[in-house]
């Protein structure tokens, strides 16, 4: 028996020597792949670009300092109210329900992409995929998040 499995190891022994591994072999296939001449360029280029902008910005921006300026909105009519008020929690809940089935929408693109090469089993793929979708839309209609009040 190797001498590594004469002992029995506890969950946190094992995870360590797993991310030891890990790390090692990850660091050395980065050394071995990576080109730090191009790296160093590249982010030493991001930096300057960044750094002239801001000093373009700087020096040609107009500048104006007025009491409108100091307001939240500078749409010329005057705040009423209480700007803190509360707002139906219909707008946040109909904007997520928006954002998640958009977002899952555009898993559709690559799939549509190679959809030819994947053959019948990415055609059931997709189909459960929207099944999902269609489960999830259900389940917020019957919820009543659909509803605008």
């Amino acid at each position: 028996m190797p001498v590594f499995f004469r002992k029995q190891l506890t969950l946190r022994e094992f995870l360590c020597i797993l991310i030891k591994f890990i790390i090692y072999y990850t660091t050395l296939l980065f050394f071995k792949v990576m080109n730090f001449t191009l790296l160093a360029t590249v982010v030493l280029t991001a930096i300057l670009f960044v750094a002239i902008v801001l000093v373009m910005v700087y020096f040609i921006a107009p500048r104006s300092y007025n009491e409108k300026k100091e307001e939240p909105y500078e749409c010329g009519i005057p705040a009423r109210g209480d700007q803190w008020g509360h707002y139906h929690l219909g707008y946040y809940l109909f904007a997520i329900l928006f954002l998640m089935f958009d977002v899952e929408t555009m898993f559709l693109f690559p799939w549509a992409a190679v959809a030819s090469a994947l053959g019948p089993q990415g055609l059931t793929a997709v189909l459960f995929f929207l099944f999902i979708l269609v489960l999830g839309l259900a389940y917020a209609w019957r919820k009543g998040a659909l509803k605008w009040h």
